[in-house]
Protein backbone atom coordinates (compact mmCIF):
# COMPACT_ATOMS: atom_id res chain seq x y z
CA UNK A 1 0.00 0.00 0.00
CA UNK A 2 1.12 3.39 -0.56
CA UNK A 3 2.09 6.12 1.66
CA UNK A 4 -0.54 7.81 -0.09
CA UNK A 5 -3.44 5.06 0.08
CA UNK A 6 -2.45 4.61 3.87
CA UNK A 7 -3.22 8.16 4.88
CA UNK A 8 -6.85 8.08 3.20
CA UNK A 9 -7.47 4.97 4.73
CA UNK A 10 -6.54 6.17 8.60
CA UNK A 11 -8.30 9.31 7.27
CA UNK A 12 -11.56 7.56 6.31
CA UNK A 13 -11.53 4.88 8.89
CA UNK A 14 -11.15 6.48 12.07
CA UNK A 15 -14.31 7.37 13.84
CA UNK A 16 -16.07 6.25 10.60
CA UNK A 17 -18.13 3.52 12.20
CA UNK A 18 -20.40 4.34 15.65
CA UNK A 19 -18.60 1.89 19.01
CA UNK A 20 -20.83 0.74 21.20
CA UNK A 21 -20.47 4.10 23.23
CA UNK A 22 -21.86 5.98 20.95
CA UNK A 23 -24.43 3.70 20.04
CA UNK A 24 -26.02 3.92 23.32
CA UNK A 25 -25.89 7.15 23.36
CA UNK A 26 -27.61 7.50 20.27
CA UNK A 27 -30.25 5.16 21.63
CA UNK A 28 -31.04 6.91 25.35
CA UNK A 29 -31.35 10.15 23.03
CA UNK A 30 -34.11 8.79 20.91
CA UNK A 31 -35.83 7.36 23.51
CA UNK A 32 -35.60 10.40 25.84
CA UNK A 33 -37.01 12.00 23.51
CA UNK A 34 -40.25 9.55 22.88
CA UNK A 35 -40.63 9.08 26.50
CA UNK A 36 -41.32 12.84 27.37
CA UNK A 37 -43.94 12.43 25.25
CA UNK A 38 -45.42 9.20 26.24
CA UNK A 39 -45.06 10.51 29.80
CA UNK A 40 -47.66 13.00 28.85
CA UNK A 41 -50.31 10.67 27.96
CA UNK A 42 -52.67 10.18 31.28
CA UNK A 43 -53.84 6.49 32.33
CA UNK A 44 -57.20 7.56 32.86
CA UNK A 45 -57.26 9.68 28.97
CA UNK A 46 -59.69 7.94 26.31
CA UNK A 47 -59.06 10.12 23.64
CA UNK A 48 -57.16 7.50 21.06
CA UNK A 49 -56.77 10.99 18.52
CA UNK A 50 -54.82 12.69 21.58
CA UNK A 51 -52.61 9.80 21.95
CA UNK A 52 -52.30 9.46 18.49
CA UNK A 53 -51.11 13.04 17.66
CA UNK A 54 -48.91 12.23 20.69
CA UNK A 55 -47.40 10.03 18.63
CA UNK A 56 -46.72 11.56 15.32
CA UNK A 57 -45.12 14.76 17.59
CA UNK A 58 -43.10 12.24 18.98
CA UNK A 59 -42.07 10.59 15.60
CA UNK A 60 -41.62 14.08 13.86
CA UNK A 61 -39.17 15.21 17.11
CA UNK A 62 -37.29 11.96 16.51
CA UNK A 63 -36.94 12.65 12.85
CA UNK A 64 -35.83 15.77 13.53
CA UNK A 65 -33.15 15.60 16.07
CA UNK A 66 -32.00 12.34 14.12
CA UNK A 67 -31.62 14.70 11.40
CA UNK A 68 -29.87 17.41 13.52
CA UNK A 69 -27.48 14.95 14.84
CA UNK A 70 -26.54 13.26 11.36
CA UNK A 71 -25.76 16.71 10.55
CA UNK A 72 -23.63 17.50 13.51
CA UNK A 73 -21.57 14.29 12.93
CA UNK A 74 -20.81 14.76 9.80
CA UNK A 75 -19.92 17.97 10.32
CA UNK A 76 -17.13 16.75 13.31
CA UNK A 77 -15.96 14.33 10.71
CA UNK A 78 -14.85 17.48 8.50
CA UNK A 79 -13.42 18.92 11.52
CA UNK A 80 -11.58 15.62 12.21
CA UNK A 81 -10.00 15.14 9.40
CA UNK A 82 -9.14 18.96 8.91
CA UNK A 83 -6.98 18.76 12.26
CA UNK A 84 -5.88 15.70 10.70
CA UNK A 85 -4.16 17.22 7.46
CA UNK A 86 -3.18 20.16 9.71
CA UNK A 87 -1.14 17.53 12.18
CA UNK A 88 0.76 15.85 9.50
CA UNK A 89 1.64 19.24 7.61
CA UNK A 90 3.34 20.72 10.98
CA UNK A 91 5.09 17.41 11.21
CA UNK A 92 6.07 18.06 7.22
CA UNK A 93 7.48 21.13 8.20
CA UNK A 94 9.48 21.17 11.89
CA UNK A 95 12.86 20.38 12.16
CA UNK A 96 12.48 20.39 15.87
CA UNK A 97 12.07 16.93 17.25
CA UNK A 98 10.96 17.89 20.57
CA UNK A 99 7.87 20.04 18.66
CA UNK A 100 7.39 17.14 16.39
CA UNK A 101 6.93 14.57 19.38
CA UNK A 102 4.75 16.91 21.45
CA UNK A 103 2.57 17.21 18.26
CA UNK A 104 2.31 13.60 17.84
CA UNK A 105 1.83 12.83 21.69
CA UNK A 106 -0.78 15.11 21.87
CA UNK A 107 -2.74 13.24 19.15
CA UNK A 108 -2.68 9.97 21.21
CA UNK A 109 -4.68 8.33 23.91
CA UNK A 110 -2.90 9.38 27.26
CA UNK A 111 -2.66 5.36 28.04
CA UNK A 112 -0.60 5.36 25.03
CA UNK A 113 1.26 8.24 24.78
CA UNK A 114 2.69 7.36 28.49
CA UNK A 115 4.39 4.20 27.47
CA UNK A 116 6.31 4.99 24.40
CA UNK A 117 9.88 5.88 24.56
CA UNK A 118 11.22 9.14 22.74
CA UNK A 119 12.87 7.17 19.82
CA UNK A 120 9.35 5.35 19.45
CA UNK A 121 7.78 8.69 19.19
CA UNK A 122 10.54 9.53 16.62
CA UNK A 123 9.78 6.53 14.52
CA UNK A 124 6.56 7.03 14.26
CA UNK A 125 7.26 10.94 13.08
CA UNK A 126 9.43 9.48 10.44
CA UNK A 127 7.02 7.53 9.06
CA UNK A 128 4.21 10.37 8.94
CA UNK A 129 6.90 12.65 7.27
CA UNK A 130 7.21 10.15 4.79
CA UNK A 131 3.35 9.98 3.86
CA UNK A 132 2.54 11.85 0.80
CA UNK A 133 0.47 15.14 0.81
CA UNK A 134 -3.40 14.04 0.15
CA UNK A 135 -5.24 16.60 -0.84
CA UNK A 136 -8.54 17.75 1.15
CA UNK A 137 -10.97 16.78 -1.87
CA UNK A 138 -12.69 14.11 -0.02
CA UNK A 139 -13.19 14.92 3.64
CA UNK A 140 -16.99 13.86 3.69
CA UNK A 141 -17.05 10.16 2.54
CA UNK A 142 -19.27 7.81 1.76
CA UNK A 143 -18.50 5.75 4.62
CA UNK A 144 -19.27 8.82 6.65
CA UNK A 145 -22.66 9.42 5.03
CA UNK A 146 -23.53 5.91 6.01
CA UNK A 147 -22.69 6.58 9.42
CA UNK A 148 -24.69 9.68 9.55
CA UNK A 149 -27.81 7.80 7.94
CA UNK A 150 -27.46 5.03 10.90
CA UNK A 151 -27.57 7.81 13.66
CA UNK A 152 -30.63 8.66 12.10
CA UNK A 153 -31.76 5.80 11.72
CA UNK A 154 -31.27 5.14 15.43
CA UNK A 155 -32.95 7.98 16.80
CA UNK A 156 -35.81 7.56 14.52
CA UNK A 157 -36.79 3.89 14.56
CA UNK A 158 -36.77 4.12 19.10
CA UNK A 159 -39.96 5.87 18.80
CA UNK A 160 -41.75 2.18 17.16
CA UNK A 161 -41.49 0.39 19.80
CA UNK A 162 -42.12 2.48 22.52
CA UNK A 163 -45.09 3.75 20.36
CA UNK A 164 -46.01 0.32 19.27
CA UNK A 165 -48.67 -0.85 22.51
CA UNK A 166 -50.53 2.50 21.46
CA UNK A 167 -51.24 1.78 18.03
CA UNK A 168 -52.68 -1.98 18.76
CA UNK A 169 -53.53 -1.98 22.51
CA UNK A 170 -57.10 0.13 22.89
CA UNK A 171 -56.79 0.51 26.84
CA UNK A 172 -54.91 3.10 27.45
CA UNK A 173 -53.21 1.90 31.21
CA UNK A 174 -52.39 -1.32 29.65
CA UNK A 175 -50.30 -0.05 26.70
CA UNK A 176 -48.73 2.65 28.90
CA UNK A 177 -47.13 0.10 31.08
CA UNK A 178 -45.92 -1.97 27.75
CA UNK A 179 -44.97 1.33 26.10
CA UNK A 180 -42.55 2.04 29.48
CA UNK A 181 -41.57 -1.14 29.89
CA UNK A 182 -40.00 -1.88 26.19
CA UNK A 183 -38.45 1.43 26.92
CA UNK A 184 -36.68 0.45 29.99
CA UNK A 185 -35.86 -3.01 28.59
CA UNK A 186 -33.89 -1.41 25.44
CA UNK A 187 -32.43 0.61 28.01
CA UNK A 188 -30.69 -2.78 30.08
CA UNK A 189 -29.90 -3.78 26.94
CA UNK A 190 -27.67 -1.29 25.74
CA UNK A 191 -26.00 -0.80 29.00
CA UNK A 192 -25.51 -4.41 29.55
CA UNK A 193 -24.33 -4.15 25.81
CA UNK A 194 -22.12 -1.18 26.35
CA UNK A 195 -20.63 -2.49 29.63
CA UNK A 196 -19.76 -6.06 28.54
CA UNK A 197 -17.48 -3.54 25.88
CA UNK A 198 -15.77 -1.25 28.67
CA UNK A 199 -15.02 -4.36 30.71
CA UNK A 200 -17.68 -3.56 33.52
CA UNK A 201 -20.20 -5.58 35.26
CA UNK A 202 -22.65 -5.85 32.00
CA UNK A 203 -25.55 -6.15 34.70
CA UNK A 204 -24.38 -3.42 36.42
CA UNK A 205 -23.83 -1.34 33.69
CA UNK A 206 -27.50 -2.41 32.30
CA UNK A 207 -29.08 -1.15 35.57
CA UNK A 208 -27.39 1.71 35.74
CA UNK A 209 -27.91 2.95 32.06
CA UNK A 210 -31.66 2.07 33.35
CA UNK A 211 -31.44 4.45 36.20
CA UNK A 212 -29.87 6.98 34.20
CA UNK A 213 -32.55 7.00 31.37
CA UNK A 214 -35.03 7.48 34.02
CA UNK A 215 -33.54 10.27 35.69
CA UNK A 216 -32.92 12.03 32.15
CA UNK A 217 -36.41 11.40 31.12
CA UNK A 218 -37.82 12.57 34.44
CA UNK A 219 -36.15 16.02 34.13
CA UNK A 220 -36.98 16.17 30.60
CA UNK A 221 -40.36 16.12 31.61
CA UNK A 222 -40.56 17.96 34.90
CA UNK A 223 -38.48 21.01 32.64
CA UNK A 224 -41.15 20.98 30.26
CA UNK A 225 -39.24 18.59 27.65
Amino acid sequence: MSEKNLWQKIQNEAGSALDPISWISEVLFGLIMVLSFTGSISVASDGKAEIKDLLWAALGCNLAWGIIDAVFYLMSRLFEKGHGYSVLKKLKSTNNKNEGRKLIIDELPPVISAILKPEEVDQLQERLVKLEDVPKSALITWSDLRTAFIILLLIFTCTFPVALPFIFINDTELALRLSNGIALLILFIGGYKVGKYAGFRPVVSGLAILLLGIILVGITMALGG
